[in-house]
């Protein structure tokens, strides 16, 4: 008769156990698998759009109709992607998107007049940011300061 007091208790310690038990499991799948690539895709679709808004920010610094002008237009990009810093830099006629994990990297073309000579330079997040426009005897520069 002594030993049926025991049996809520240990009842009671075993379904303590067994949540306890299904709350790690769950959280070890979760942080495991589920999170890091939700993380990585939002990652890339925030390069993505921060990519497409750098493009745009370059496209409209080149002046109208004009082959003589200077103009310097800042650019606001967050400071990191996915925890991560990264770096946009100007490859011909696109904007690379350059990050520690492969899957956010991005690429964007630039749709510039042609009297635009050379697209150049690079930006670093977490700096200040800017696009100056020059004017050579070829045409217009750009650059990414």
């Amino acid at each position: 008769m002594a030993d049926r007091a025991m049996t809520p208790v240990v009842g009671k310690a075993m379904e303590a156990t067994l949540v306890v038990l299904y709350v790690g499991l769950v959280t070890a799948a979760l942080y495991g698998g589920a999170v890091p690539e939700y993380r990585s895709s939002a990652g890339a679709e925030v390069a993505e759009r921060t990519l497409a808004d750098a493009a745009t920010d370059v496209e409209r610094a080149v002046p109208p109709e004009t082959r003589a002008a200077t103009a310097r237009v800042e650019v606001d990009l967050p400071p990191t992607i996915a925890g991560s810093a990264y770096r946009i830099r100007a490859d011909g006629g696109r904007l690379r998107l350059d990050h520690p994990d492969p899957g956010v990297a991005a690429t964007a073309p630039l749709v510039l007049p042609d009297r635009v000579d050379d697209v150049s330079g690079t930006w670093e997040s977490g700096e200040e940011t800017s696009v100056r426009v020059e004017s050579t005897d070829g045409g217009l520069e750009v650059h990414l300061e």
